[in-house]
């Protein structure tokens, strides 16, 4: 890897994928950002990746629409109730109802083809199997399996030239990820990670990623720059 070289980083507006971001940029990785608009509950956060984006030197960021609402099938683009419980934020809460069916390997999927438009190999996402909300998708298992599918999947793959899905957050603890960005510098406050947004620009507080990011700022004992609603 050279210092002119390309990576393709997904880029949600959370937290997580802020992080991932940051760290190809410190890896000397060139950005180019990718957003999708999928008519989500929280579009907000389409707002916080263009400022992450920015924040971050990325030389494009592409937001791409893709509604999956026409879909339906999750309380992220369906008319079901955001779970406010806690279910999810741990093993004994199972896989969530704002699970979106086959998110991640749609998103890498068109972060996979702009990658070999662009000529990049790296492709950078956020996931990660520690501390989540349960979702199949985020698994080392996933990551591992989509990185073979691109190698048999695309011209540069069968050419001799390999994609590598970067998962640099995938065994840390939010505790880990709030305090590598920490490290890295980052204003964290400029991320967004609510899934049902209260009115005045405020986190719900009380949904499972709102939990999952106040119990790691927390543990990691960062100050939290979140404004929330509510406090679980």
């Amino acid at each position: 890897m050279t210092t002119s070289s390309f990576a393709v980083a997904l880029v949600s507006g959370g937290l997580d994928s802020m992080v991932s971001a940051a760290l190809a940029r410190e890896a000397g990785y060139r950005l180019l950002a990718l957003s999708i608009d999928y008519n989500q509950r929280h579009r907000v956060e389409l707002a916080a990746a263009r400022r992450i984006a920015n924040e971050l030197g990325a030389e494009r960021h592409v937001v791409m629409p893709m509604d999956l609402s026409a879909f339906g099938g999750s309380a992220l683009t369906d008319d079901i109730a955001v779970p406010k419980d806690g279910a999810g934020t741990d093993d004994a809460g199972g896989i969530p109802v704002t699970y979106v069916p086959a998110r991640n390997t749609i998103f890498l999927s068109l972060a996979l083809g702009w990658a070999e438009a662009a000529g990049a190999r790296d492709l950078f996402i956020g996931v990660n199997a520690l501390d989540y909300s349960g979702y199949p998708d985020c698994r080392p298992e996933f990551i591992a399996a989509f990185e073979g599918l691109a190698e048999i999947a695309t011209k540069a793959g069968v050419e001799g030239e390999p994609f590598r899905i970067r998962a640099p957050l995938q065994h840390m603890t939010k505790a880990d990820i709030v305090r590598e960005g920490a490290r890295l510098g980052l204003d964290m406050g400029l991320s967004w990670s609510c899934y049902d947004p209260a009115p005045g620009g405020l986190h719900c507080g009380l949904c499972d990623s709102c939990r999952l990011r106040s119990k790691g700022f927390e543990d990691a004992g960062v100050a939290d720059p979140t404004r929330y609603a509510a406090h679980a």
